[in-house]
């Protein structure tokens, strides 16, 4: 299943290929998501949970960075994972195109999607998948526009005291939480998303 998507970054092209390339820094933006452990040849071995009501599904495998094309801004993640619980398996291709948009960047972002097992039966309504990944990505924009805001913000002006890498490091430990996703207000998401689609309206 392909699904493609956008969202925009409010930095500069070289800014945002630089932030978006480092995936520890950036993975507690996506709701559920945390890296576990980095390895050699940018492999990152993590976990993404998400909860429907009393179930929790976590996944745990590894994601990588397969291919750079600096010159294009475009680069390719391949990720898999497997249900903790034995219910299934899900693997991805993402590749991601970044464009000028004046004061910040636009990401096109195309996902090829598998899932296998008992999990695979939320693959069979497209439409649900794309709404899903919809919101998934609209949480994971607003928390990193949330996160360099921040970082923006308890920067210290240049020479002051504190303004050095180890300080700057400390602060990169403080990231936004990665809570599993809320199954009532993705079930409101996606029933406002239906109802829009019934009556006509977007």
């Amino acid at each position: 299943m392909e699904i493609e998507s956008h969202f925009d970054v409010p930095l500069g092209l070289d800014e945002a290929w630089q932030t978006l390339l480092d995936v520890p820094a950036i993975a507690d933006c996506m709701p559920g998501a945390k890296v576990l452990e980095t390895q050699d040849n940018k492999i990152y071995k993590g976990e993404v949970q998400v909860k429907l009501g009393p179930m929790l599904l976590s996944f745990r495998g590894t994601a990588q960075i397969v291919e750079v094309d600096a010159a294009n801004r475009t680069a390719k993640v391949k990720a898999q994972g497997r249900d903790t619980k034995g219910r299934g398996q899900a693997s991805t291709l993402a590749t991601f195109t970044l464009e000028d948009a004046g004061k910040s960047t636009r990401v096109h972002l195309t996902t090829d999607l598998n899932l296998s097992g008992s999990v695979a039966q939320f693959g069979r309504s497209s439409g649900l998948i794309k709404d899903l990944s919809d919101h998934l990505i609209g949480e994971f924009a607003r928390n990193l526009e949330s996160k360099l805001k921040a970082s923006n913000e308890a920067e210290p002006p240049s020479g002051a005291e504190g303004g050095n890498t180890a300080s700057r490091a400390e602060r990169r430990e403080k990231m936004l939480g990665a809570a599993p996703i809320s199954g009532l207000a993705l079930f409101l998401f996606l029933l406002k998303r239906r109802l829009a689609r019934l009556f006509g309206r977007s």
